[in-house]
């Protein structure tokens, strides 16, 4: 398992905040302007005890990266993080299957770190592995072809000879006809049970590896599921409809809702 490292000897009475699936820029810009506000209510409401945010994946609907461009907007977000960070705050931003082409704007101009699998978070002796979630587990051959492609170097490099004007506005068409801008639950969106891909994947890695808590995006749907007496999997849901995130206080992990 490829992971990143991070160790936390003591919160020091403050929390982690976990919180996925945003699609900025999804459906269209009204909608996707009064989300950025709401989530950024919430991170001023959070920043008082926050010892670390974690925004696991798929933050933006689309996100790539070109040497001297980025998307146009969210400016509202970034200006919160950037505040965020400037005290001192602990803020780490996940690549997930729409916002995977995050290169180094983020580390550089808002010091704010870009993982792209798995970050295994060391608190005391608790030990919690987030990834975003996707192409994790049994299944979905067709996507883990693809995502192999869109993370290769050569197939960035030919996207970026693409003019901003031309490869922004192709992506935001692609964007327009997903399930989200669209309004339409999939079958994929519904709770499988025991078939739970990343249900499957935390019983498989826990065969090998000893986690506290799994925590996942990606699959718009907040769970809570126990692995076994000593391990669950949490789920972060979305923000899209059900505005949900998670909390560590450093002896539990709940999932809760934000109606601000």
């Amino acid at each position: 398992m490829k992971a990143e490292h991070l160790n936390i000897d003591s919160l020091q009475g403050k929390k982690l905040y976990f919180a996925s699936d945003f699609h900025l820029g999804a459906p269209d810009y009204q909608t996707s302007r009064a989300r950025e506000d709401r989530i950024v209510s919430w991170l001023s409401s959070i920043e008082e005890d926050a010892h670390s945010i974690f925004l696991m994946g798929d933050i933006f609907d689309f996100w790539f990266e070109y040497k001297e461009a980025i998307p146009k907007g969210f400016v509202r977000i970034q200006g919160k993080l950037a505040q965020l960070t400037d005290k001192g705050i602990g803020v780490y931003l996940f690549s997930g299957n729409h916002d995977m082409w995050m290169f180094d704007y983020f580390p550089t101009e808002l010091n704010i770190p870009v993982i792209r699998d798995f970050l295994l978070v060391q608190v005391g002796s608790k030990k919690l592995l987030l990834a975003h979630g996707d192409g994790l587990g049994p299944g979905d051959k067709t996507y883990k072809i693809l995502k192999k492609i869109f993370r290769n170097p050569v197939c960035q490099w030919l996207f970026a000879r693409i003019h901003p004007n031309a490869g922004i506005g192709l992506a935001k068409f692609w964007s327009g006809k997903s399930r989200i801008s669209n309004n339409k639950k999939k079958v994929e969106d519904t709770f499988r049970g025991e078939s739970e891909y990343l249900l499957q994947f935390c019983r498989e890695t826990e065969k090998q590896e000893h986690f506290d808590y799994y925590i996942f995006g990606h699959r718009h749907l907040p769970l809570e599921l126990e692995i076994n007496k000593n391990s669950y999997y949490f789920n972060l849901g979305e923000w899209v409809t059900k505005s949900t995130y998670g909390v560590y206080d450093g002896s539990s992990f709940t999932l809760k809702s934000y109606d601000g």
